[in-house]
């Protein structure tokens, strides 16, 4: 793997959720190939009440891209579908605002979930 000076962050993404963050990367090596690196970031609480963030994280390279979103798709269908009641899949359809990384931009569609 090349060096971290040599790796371009393109597109930055955070999303808040609960005590996770996840972080979505766009990143490119001096040869320009393309990455996303998805991190989760949890806050843990030490003994001594001071904090410290355990995080994973998942390297994407661009030519398995269509691959993961069809496995995630289908994951997540498969949980829609077969797992959830109908109240469930009705909250999560329901449309809220989302953070874009300023403010809050405006609410999504139901059309715009997984």
């Amino acid at each position: 793997m090349e060096d971290r000076q040599d790796q371009e962050e393109i597109y930055s993404q955070r999303i808040k959720a609960g005590k996770r963050t996840y972080f979505f990367d766009v990143k490119a090596t001096r040869g320009q190939d393309y990455y996303l690196t998805i991190t989760e970031s949890k806050r843990r609480l030490r003994d001594d009440d001071t904090f410290s963030y355990e995080k994973h994280k998942i390297f994407l390279y661009k030519e398995d891209f269509l691959k993961f979103v069809d496995a995630l798709q289908d994951a997540v269908d498969y949980v829609r579908e077969e797992l959830l009641t109908a109240e469930e899949v009705a909250e999560l359809d329901r449309p809220r605002p989302t953070y874009d990384g300023e403010g809050f931009a405006p609410s999504r569609s139901a059309d715009d979930n997984f």
